[in-house]
């Protein structure tokens, strides 16, 4: 009986062996989605110094899709070529508010009333927003008023008037076949079809364009600058924004999202969405 016990207890111990990999990268644990490898935070931040802005994703109310963010921000804003912050969460016509918040001359209270009339959810933010009036990082607004998407939702684009329409430079929204079933995914299979579906796929579509061309026109003024933008994980696949932005420019980038079950996640992502998939291995992953 002896001699059996101490045979399952090699067994057991080379089994826990051949389970842990020779090779333990520290946190955080990002993939290198073409090679199929964890890299190294170096050779993460090298390859991000290559090029002019960083897609990175999030879902808008998960601490630490930010606390990443935050990481690669603090990061990057130590190079000598200036950091920006491109926000899906500012529209563009606030831009002069974030100019004043980042050059330190307009008080939180005030602040946050402004930010709470582009989004929500400041507890999950205010650290990056802290950091960047700190540390007067640039931030970009990049979206459009939320009425206009929120009519393309319900109406289409279509319903869109001639003013409206000239007030987005007379934008173009054909939604194909591709677009769409990114957007099912994206969204982690989104249930609608039909008219509504399609009405749906044109309001991101129509955002992903606009964010896109927002964020052109910034490096247009501003082409010494690295921008992170930080959107929505489904904006910053490569089919949304960055898509967009290939398409209106020459603009070299990266796209970093985090693994989200179900959506994008380690078994399903591919080069086609992402770079780089920063894996979730629990609530200490999220930075360096």
């Amino acid at each position: 009986m002896k001699i059996i016990s101490t045979m399952i207890l090699q067994i057991s111990a080379i089994f826990v062996f051949c389970l842990v990999p020779l090779t333990v990268l520290a946190h955080p644990h990002v993939l290198d989605v073409s090679e199929r490898v964890e890299v190294s935070k170096e050779a993460f931040l090298e390859d991000l110094r290559r090029v002019q802005v960083i897609f990175m994703g999030e879902f808008h109310d998960h601490v630490g899709h930010h606390e990443a963010q935050l990481a690669v921000i603090k990061a990057l804003d130590d190079d000598e070529r200036p950091l920006a912050i491109g926000l899906e969460m500012f529209r563009r016509d606030s831009q002069e508010d974030l100019d004043v918040w980042t050059a330190n001359k307009m008080p939180l209270l005030e602040f946050v009333e402004v930010y709470n009339q582009n989004w929500s959810m400041w507890p999950e933010y205010s650290k990056i927003f802290m950091y960047a009036r700190n540390q007067e990082v640039k931030m970009v607004g990049l979206n459009i008023p939320r009425n206009i998407t929120r009519k393309v939702a319900s109406t289409g684009f279509k319903s869109l008037s001639s003013k409206e329409r000239l007030l987005l430079g007379n934008v173009q929204c054909e939604v194909d076949p591709t677009y769409g079933r990114y957007i099912r995914q994206a969204m982690g299979g989104y249930g609608g079809h039909g008219e509504q579906y399609l009405y749906f796929c044109e309001a991101q579509l129509l955002w992903d364009t606009m964010m896109a061309r927002n964020l052109i026109d910034f490096l247009k003024e501003n082409p010494d600058y690295r921008v992170l933008v930080m959107a929505g994980s489904g904006h910053a696949w490569r089919f949304g924004i960055p898509r967009q932005l290939v398409e209106q420019s020459d603009i070299s980038y990266r796209v970093v999202l985090p693994e989200i079950i179900g959506r994008v996640d380690r078994e399903s992502v591919t080069k086609d969405i992402a770079d780089y998939l920063w894996l979730d291995v629990g609530d200490d992953g999220w930075s360096f």
